[in-house]
């Protein structure tokens, strides 16, 4: 009876995640489980797994969604525990107001320091409100920043709010130049990176929208109900930007269009290169590139 109680309480606080057979089962982790506790069982589990048990997951087995858009913070969790993230520091960029984006669930429930910065200042208003009434964040909450984000003043903005030299993970999801803004960031050096990419684009060519410090996607006209998808790049773009600067694809969200880089230096063993094609499977994919990339292609996307 006594190990019946004790079996009822590991599940109740989610200890059967603890099992590599069970986290392989779960494409995204049930909501009773999202809880610091449960992610940081799972986080030393990740740590003490033997290397063989590591390299028989992908990243799709270990994803699941406290904050972010889809599955991201189960594969930065995943990603994080294995590398490691000896100072916990994140920048984001385009978090509108930090509550749904791909560094918040670090912040609230494992403490991180992040800088949050976004172009709207409603949007910043309110993060910064709401940071500071939430309780796992009042007393110590992210550092957010109003400001346009450019290729001239990406590293200023970054360094002024005190966010220099070696972080632990860099996002960047701004739905237009996010492959000039990453080529232009060098005052952090990121031990991951997260980058939104056009997904419709396919597996071949390495493209993005031109540059413009005010580009915006709505500046060009709807087709069929819906904006074409001119903004950003192509996951062949970010892969060759990546390399240029000592990082690797190592894998995608779920549904395909966030993908994730990690420094070269950094476990190839066990975190190995991913292909382009493996990011592109999912049927949303598929049907973007067959159904949404004929309404941009006459659209001016340069070579890179």
């Amino acid at each position: 009876m006594i190990k019946n109680i004790i079996n009822r309480t590991i599940d109740k606080v989610g200890r059967r995640l603890l099992t590599m057979d069970r986290l392989r089962e779960l494409e995204l982790v049930h909501p009773e489980w999202q809880s610091a506790v449960a992610q940081r069982q799972l986080w030393l589990n990740y740590r003490l797994a033997a290397i063989d048990d590591i390299q028989r997951l992908t990243l799709r087995d270990v994803g699941f969604k406290v904050c972010s858009q889809t599955d991201e913070d189960g594969i930065i969790l995943f990603l994080l525990a294995l590398i490691g993230d000896p100072k916990k520091v994140s920048v984001e960029i385009c978090a509108a107001n930090g509550q749904e984006c791909n560094t918040s669930n670090l912040i609230m429930n494992h403490q991180w320091h992040g800088l949050l910065v976004d172009g709207d200042a409603g949007q910043v208003a309110r993060g910064r409100a709401w940071y500071r009434k939430h309780p796992a964040t009042y007393a110590y909450p992210p550092v957010f920043a109003h400001a346009w984000i450019t290729r001239d003043n990406i590293n200023d903005i970054i360094a002024s709010h005190g966010f220099e030299g070696e972080i632990d993970l860099l996002s960047v999801d701004v739905d237009g130049v996010d492959y000039w803004l990453w080529d232009a960031c060098t005052v952090v050096q990121p031990r991951v990176v997260v980058i939104e990419y056009q997904c419709s684009l396919g597996s071949e060519r390495a493209c993005t929208v031109p540059y413009a410090d005010d580009f915006s996607a709505s500046d060009y006209p709807k087709t069929n109900g819906w904006l074409p998808n001119f903004a950003g790049a192509s996951l062949p773009a970010m892969v060759k930007l990546g390399k240029s600067k000592g990082y690797r694809l190592v894998g995608c969200n779920s549904l395909g269009f966030n993908a994730f880089f990690v420094r070269e230096d950094l476990l190839e063993n066990v975190l190995p290169t991913a292909s382009v094609e493996s990011c592109l499977q999912h049927p949303r994919v598929k049907w973007s590139m067959r159904e949404r990339a004929p309404t941009a292609a006459d659209l001016p996307w340069q070579d890179v």
